[in-house]
């Protein structure tokens, strides 16, 4: 019988597979694009007062995929409203390319943006309903210089961009995103991102409202992007055996804490917090008896 380390090694030397192709691969050689020092984020509420970041530390470099993985309430979409700029730290500071980031203006935040861009959860709430999908793409094209291009030009760009993620731009032009499925919408998002090419990606839970035939397909788009773009992809998600699947690194957070990091292979084979350990035990197998011991 195969350990669990030969079962995975199996499954990472797939050919048709290019999740954790670079596993092997020092990213600490590789230029910081964004970090974080005593991170936290406080909240009141009347006379309670709940800390959902703690004083997190990281530091994720250009190319890497990093997963941040929590329970429900662990703090870790706070954080990500943090890395994105959408909430002000309570303490700690975030750097952004190697220098503290500067987002203290609307002018500021926009520049930002331009180098840091999201997917969300949810794809039916992720776009103005009053804009077509043809504003959606060229607000990107406008937003990467492309304002002056013409009519043909654009089109070009959105035909291609589109093509990336498998849909068609002619069967798509004039509608509203709300005509489309849920992982067409996702792709969408998708094909926004390759048109902006941003420096580092934040992709909140971007699966788990689809299929799962889609969900493994908008998976491999979002590795291709990395591939072909150099870009940073940090991926939120309660799903260790998804994180473990597709990270160079991960973070493991309970209660607003990192409770364990590192590379991949390293915190689910060899985990050594008690949290990942039972992420890992109550991720279950198909052919072993479930253990419902840690559930209650």
């Amino acid at each position: 019988m195969k350990t669990d380390e030969e079962r995975v090694e199996t499954v990472d030397n797939r050919e048709s597979v290019t999740f954790g192709a670079d596993r092997n691969k020092d990213f600490s050689k590789e230029p910081l694009c964004l970090s974080g020092r005593d991170v936290t984020r406080i909240f009141h509420t009347g006379k309670t007062t709940t800390v959902a970041v703690d004083h997190v530390n990281f530091d994720f470099h250009k190319g890497e995929l990093i997963s941040i993985v929590g329970e429900s309430g662990s703090g870790k979409t706070t954080l990500s409203k943090m890395l994105l700029g959408l909430l002000e730290p309570s303490g700690g500071e975030i750097s952004y390319m190697g220098k503290p980031r500067d987002i203290s203006s609307g002018a500021k935040k926009r520049e930002y943006w331009k180098g840091i861009q999201a997917i969300f959860q949810d794809p039916f709430s992720s776009y103005n309903v009053f804009h077509k999908i043809d504003d959606v793409l060229l607000d990107c094209i406008n937003m990467t210089g492309g304002k002056g291009l013409s009519k043909e030009e654009k089109f070009n760009k959105m035909t291609e961009a589109c093509s990336f993620v498998n849909l068609k731009f002619a069967e798509l032009t004039n509608k509203y995103p709300f005509e489309l499925s849920g992982g067409q919408m996702q792709r969408l998002m998708i094909a926004r991102i390759f048109l902006l090419k941003p420096s580092i990606l934040l992709a909140d839970e971007p699966t788990s409202m689809i299929d799962a035939c889609s969900r493994a397909t908008i998976l491999d788009m979002l590795l291709k992007l990395r591939d072909e773009t150099g870009m940073t992809v940090i991926f939120i998600t309660h799903d260790i055996g998804l994180a473990y699947y597709i990270s160079d690194s991960i973070y493991i957070m309970e209660h607003g804490k990192f409770v364990e990091s590192g590379p991949a292979n390293e915190c689910i084979l060899h985990p050594k917090a008690a949290y990942t350990k039972r992420l890992i035990s109550d991720v279950p197998k198909i052919h072993e008896p479930w253990d419902l011991s840690t559930v209650g």
